[in-house]
């Protein structure tokens, strides 16, 4: 990860590994929080604190969030 303040949805999806609809997605559920500067941008620190958080759960269905099962 880059040392950037903010990135952008794409951005965000890149690094998260997922496609722009599922950062929006995130979003929606409240389990990403953006701000809004022109478009909507992501901070580093909600990026970092947002995988450490859900670290080991699976997040397929953000309504249905589990644990990770081996």
């Amino acid at each position: 990860m880059s040392n950037d303040l903010l990135y952008t949805v794409p951005e965000a999806a890149e690094l998260l590994k997922v496609n722009n609809n599922k950062v929006y997605e995130l979003f929606k559920a409240g389990l990403l929080t953006p701000l809004k500067l022109g478009r909507y941008k992501v901070p580093r620190s909600e990026l970092i604190t947002f995988v450490e958080r859900y670290k080991g759960k699976d997040l397929t269905d953000l309504n249905n969030i589990k644990d990770i099962e081996f």
